[in-house]
């Protein structure tokens, strides 16, 4: 799993914990999915390409860096949403493209029902968020989506991941890299995580 990259850092395990806690509210689970969020991004982002500038400090001039690629952030609707926020706190000129999704309850797979990309891409790098790579539908859909798009380097953060769907992501796009807070065990039959967390969307806007 060359491509996959699970975060080894004390507090994403240790929010990661809280967020899976049955007993964790919506305001609370809301709160850590935005941290563990910029916790992933900072993570995910160690390699974007910076150009060199000059800054005047109160005392002299210092050799500086600036972003060279424009990030765009691409949540996957609804659960994606929450982790928007967190990474806009790192990167405020990131832009945010949404991509509407929901999985067929029989078939699991997904169904894309909202796309306002414009017609060209207006950023270099595409972070896909979403709390659960589960079975992987979603969000094989929408790299196919930002790939039709045009988007050169496309990256998924998640917070947990299945082995499903970590492997039909490999096999569908094996140029995307997934960081990912933690790997869990396997599906259940519905198509869950196990252990999970639950409905990261239901858990998030209290609708569960």
């Amino acid at each position: 799993m060359s491509n996959v990259f699970v975060s080894k850092h004390p507090l994403v395990a240790h929010k990661l914990s809280k967020l899976r806690d049955v007993k964790t509210e919506p305001k609370k689970f809301r709160e850590l999915i935005r941290e563990l969020a910029g916790l992933l991004a900072y993570e995910s982002t160690l390699d974007l390409k910076i150009d060199p500038i000059k800054v005047q400090t109160p005392l002299e001039q210092a050799d500086g860096m600036i972003l060279r690629e424009k990030v765009g952030l691409v949540p996957i609707l609804r659960a994606g949403l929450g982790m928007v926020e967190g990474i806009w706190e790192l990167m405020p000129s990131a832009e945010v493209w949404h991509i509407g999704l929901y999985r067929d309850e029989k078939t699991l797979k997904p169904v894309e029902y909202y796309n306002k990309l414009p017609t060209e891409p207006t950023v270099s790098v595409c972070l896909i968020l979403d709390p659960m790579l589960a079975t992987g539908g979603s969000a094989v859909a929408t790299v196919d989506v930002l790939k039709r798009w045009g988007v050169n380097r496309i990256k998924f953060v998640g917070i947990i991941g299945s082995p499903e769907g970590v492997k039909l992501m490999q096999d569908t796009h094996p140029d995307v890299p997934i960081h990912l807070g933690v790997l869990d065990s396997h599906l259940n039959e519905n198509g869950y995580i196990v252990p999970g967390l639950g409905d990261a969307g239901d858990r998030q806007f209290g609708t569960g």
